[in-house]
């Protein structure tokens, strides 16, 4: 008897679930899903926008559809970026010989805009390009090598933030940012999406390198133990390991370019699953 019963009930939840396909539309509520890629840094350390350092990035979002062409984002994304002087052709900058690396945590709201109606499990509507745009903020903390041991360097106060130079006051290490980007989206099954997406990353902050203004001079810098160079002052300066006859760090002398604020971009594969719900379609 249980048996019976059990047949007859996969029947009917079977039944009802192909009456509701046939005779309902299906709308996407929404989608979540999971990234993975690549980022890379735009700043003084990088100011030809090169792409020959990217480093990974992984991410998490969830989307609220509104109709077939608008909806809203929220992410969550980790990503690693850096860069060195020594990549550079500029030949002060390979003077200057500064590096750093730092690891970024971000959340982020963005609207996203389809270019055509996008239906899952609808071959005629089954691909979009997109757009997004929106605002998020992330966390940095750079860092840098020396003599093979890590070293953060706003601790350090590499342009004198430490000791209050010239009213320099240690910065932040979270910021404001505004992703702007464009990707491709394209239903496989009624419940899966993929999708490619690349977003550059405008920032509020001159120093995800650590780099912005002048050199304060290395006699500033509180000396290490018996009057040997302390991180601080090896690290605000690091052309003597190019050249010590030619040392870059003059009070004074530039070290970056504080008008330009630092960037970021991030491209990335998604795979995302959709929410659906069912209804009656509009008659005509």
């Amino acid at each position: 008897m249980n048996r019976i019963l059990f047949s007859l009930s996969l029947v009917l939840l079977l039944s009802t679930s192909a009456f509701a396909q046939q005779f309902f539309e299906n709308v996407q509520k929404g989608e979540f899903g999971i990234t993975a890629g690549g980022a890379h840094y735009f700043g003084d350390l990088n100011t030809r926008a090169a792409f020959n350092r990217p480093k990974p990035a992984v991410g998490l979002f969830f989307r609220k559809q509104f109709g077939n062409y608008v909806s809203l984002r929220l992410s969550g994304h980790f990503a690693q970026v850096g860069y060195s002087d020594k990549y550079s052709k500029n030949e002060f900058q390979r003077l200057r010989n500064l590096s750093f690396n730092s690891n970024i945590y971000e959340f982020a709201l963005q609207g996203d805009f389809n270019f055509f109606k996008f239906i899952p499990q609808d071959p005629s509507h089954s691909f979009t390009p997109y757009v997004t745009l929106g605002i998020g903020a992330f966390n940095y903390d750079p860092y840098a090598y020396l003599n093979g041991e890590k070293y953060f360097l706003r601790p350090l106060g590499t342009e004198g933030q430490a000791i209050g130079y010239q009213g320099r006051k240690l910065y932040s290490t979270t910021a404001l940012c505004i992703p702007f980007g464009a990707g491709i989206k394209y239903n496989l099954t009624e419940k899966v999406n993929i999708s490619f997406e690349v977003a550059h990353r405008f920032t509020f902050t001159d120093y995800l390198d650590d780099v912005s203004t002048t050199y304060i001079g290395i006699n500033r810098f509180q000396p290490g133990p018996n009057n040997t160079f302390s991180e601080a002052q090896l690290l605000q300066d690091r052309s003597y390991e190019i050249d010590k006859n030619n040392v870059l760090g003059i009070e004074g002398r530039q070290r970056g370019f504080s008008k330009q604020k630092d960037q970021y971009i991030i491209a990335e594969i998604g795979i995302s699953f959709n929410l659906n719900s069912y209804r009656c379609p509009t008659a005509n």
